[in-house]
């Protein structure tokens, strides 16, 4: 498939591509997870389906996924271009002509293409699958998503029914140790028990559902001395669905906008529901999503820079300078999001400024490494970390010492004599 391309970049994409799949995998997978409990738990307190975790979870994943991006590409690259330093292949690559520039005319292809899916997934994908996943949050809140019943407690349907279960099956399709008590169009009261049910939709209305009930009893309060007992093998309880509001538009949130409805609401001259606020909070979500993406364009020469260690050294600093780098300046672009929604902050100071310092210290970091000879961007660093690394081993084994004899115990050969030999 990458025939056309020369060797040397056929080889550069093998070791690019593979680390960064698999971060894209691992940082995906620790998201989706860590999201996973939660919304189990929230699922359950609601007493919804199980399926709807899924739904919810498939929504966030745009949202992991842009996070996700930027953070493959630097560590894809980084990887691939530590690799060929520790090596000694890069030396080689160097020595025939080869500049850094040349070498990350395949990761930047890549990253061209990145960023394209990230600009597709911040600006339209992401906002639209947030509202879905709020939709989804209302519709298990407010019921829609057919609520179960919880086992061992009383549940009123439609105010004029209590329910009881004692155990369920089959993921709440089965119900066992049923107690219904109704109130009829006559204001009498129906004590119905079962020994098994089940809910079944119905085709003619679709606001209400059937409770089919198995081999139980109907006790009818009339009013009189006398109830009116009945036994059934099977009853059908019909049970109105209550009116259920109808959730919002798309667009209640910044969050929830594209790409053209952030342009039209930031800066058209029409008044904004809720005053200039609101327009400052457009503007700071437009800039921060433009600075996310953007700042793709640095990280392979943020990659390369980290990623070459001094001669004789096989230190991993690097990859972890990275990450804390590049989460650092996530969490300084949230923070200026929320200073610029405020309106405290003009969204281009707060959000590009970052931006600006971020982006020259990438530039001289990789100045050094390409053209300075012998120059590390973390050599200093890397300096103190094998000083303090010393340190710390030397503190350790100063501690760990001799072995120690316990008080209560004697050396039977006493001090200063050795054990004859054999």
């Amino acid at each position: 498939m990458l025939n056309f391309l020369p060797s040397i970049d056929r080889y550069i994409f093998r070791l690019v591509i593979v680390p960064m799949l698999g971060v894209f995998a691992l940082a995906a997978s620790l998201l989706t997870l860590e999201k996973m409990l939660r919304l189990f738990d929230f699922v359950a307190v609601e007493g919804g389906p199980v399926g709807v975790v899924f739904k919810m979870l498939g929504a966030l994943i745009p949202e992991y996924a842009s996070l996700a991006i930027p953070l493959g590409l630097l560590l894809g690259v980084l990887l691939a271009f530590r690799k060929l330093a520790t090596s000694s292949e890069l030396d080689t690559m160097r020595a025939v002509g080869l500049s850094y520039w040349r070498l990350l005319r395949v990761p930047y292809a890549i990253t061209a293409v990145l960023i394209a899916i990230n600009i597709a997934l911040v600006f339209y994908i992401q906002p639209i699958s947030r509202y879905y996943y709020n939709q989804m949050e209302y519709d298990l809140r407010s019921g829609a998503l057919g609520a179960s019943i919880k086992v061992g407690e009383f549940t009123t349907l439609a105010d004029r029914m209590a329910l009881r279960i004692e155990a369920s099956e089959d993921g709440g399709q089965r119900m066992m140790g049923i107690f219904a008590r109704v109130a009829n169009d006559r204001d009498q009261v129906l004590s119905i028990s079962a020994r098994e049910g089940a809910f079944l939709a119905t085709t003619d209305d679709p606001n209400t559902i059937i409770l089919r009930l198995n081999e139980g009893t109907i006790v009818q309060d009339t009013g009189s001395d006398t109830p009116r007992v009945l036994s059934f093998s099977r009853h059908d309880l019909p049970i109105d669905l209550p009116a259920i509001e109808e959730f919002r538009a798309r667009g209640d949130g910044t969050r929830e906008y594209i790409l053209p409805e952030l342009l039209r609401v930031g800066w058209s001259d029409d008044p904004v529901p809720d005053g200039e606020t609101d327009r400052a909070t457009v503007q700071a979500t437009f800039h921060y999503r433009l600075v996310e993406v953007v700042m793709m364009l640095l990280m392979p020469l943020l990659a390369v820079a980290l990623a070459i260690p001094p001669k004789r050294s096989t230190s991993a600093l690097g990859v972890f300078v990275s990450i804390v780098l590049v989460v650092s300046y996530h969490k300084i672009n949230q923070y200026a999001l929320s200073v610029a929604s405020l309106g405290r902050i003009d969204p281009v100071i707060g959000l590009w400024l970052p931006f600006v310092i971020f982006a020259a210290l990438i530039l001289w970091m990789y100045y050094r490494t390409a053209h300075v000879p012998g120059g590390q961007a973390l050599g200093a660093l890397e300096t103190g970390f094998a000083k303090l690394s010393k340190k710390v081993g030397k503190l350790l084994g100063r501690k760990r010492g001799p072995a120690l004899v316990d008080d209560g115990e004697q050396d039977p050969m006493g001090p200063g004599q050795m054990a004859p030999a054999q």
